[in-house]
């Protein structure tokens, strides 16, 4: 097992643990306090969709600084197993349903999912095509002014309608916030 630290909101400095299952990789703490930096610290209202969860890092980083809704998405069994550890320890000390978990592959999510979010992490495994897969399914999932952070292993100039407007590079990931394009 490992563990990530959570850096800000009500839950800071709590501990997120979770199994070292393949592709899992948590987004460092000084990129995630970069990109709460570009969001605002305080989420609240917002409905936050953690497509690849992984570690739940980021969704868990959401509800900390209060998001209303945070819907986890993991297909991974241990992955999964660790995310609902977590929520039951952290959910302790927060308002029952804010924390939305569900074991399910991400395409087949996004293409049935019938309510609309204003944030998307979308940190999906590399060199796999899921952004690619991904992008026809955003405009029925997201908000119309709703923004996506995006990790990958290259350069995003665009995700469909939405486009980079901050980004940044820690060692070999490159990470975006993109927003639509209102032209």
């Amino acid at each position: 097992m490992s563990r990530v630290r959570i850096v800000g909101g009500e839950w800071k400095r709590r501990f997120v643990t979770f199994s070292d299952a393949p592709g899992v990789r948590p987004t460092p703490d000084a990129v995630r306090e970069t990109l709460f930096n570009w969001l605002g610290q305080d989420l609240t209202g917002l409905a936050c969709l953690d497509l690849f969860a992984g570690s739940g890092v980021l969704g868990f980083e959401a509800a900390s600084r209060g998001a209303s809704l945070v819907t986890l998405v993991e297909r991974d069994a241990r992955a999964f197993a660790s995310l609902e550890s977590n929520a039951i320890v952290l959910e302790g000390k927060a308002p029952k349903g804010r924390l939305e978990l569900i074991r399910a592959d991400a395409l087949k999510f996004v293409s049935r999912a019938s309510r609309r979010y204003d944030l998307l992490f979308l940190d999906p495994p590399y060199r796999q095509g899921w952004i690619e897969r991904i992008e026809p399914c955003l405009p029925g999932v997201l908000a119309s002014d709703a923004r996506i952070y995006a990790e990958a292993e290259h350069p995003i100039e665009r995700i469909g309608v939405w486009e980079t407007v901050r980004g940044g590079q820690s060692g070999q990931v490159f990470y975006h916030l993109l927003e639509a394009n209102s032209a």
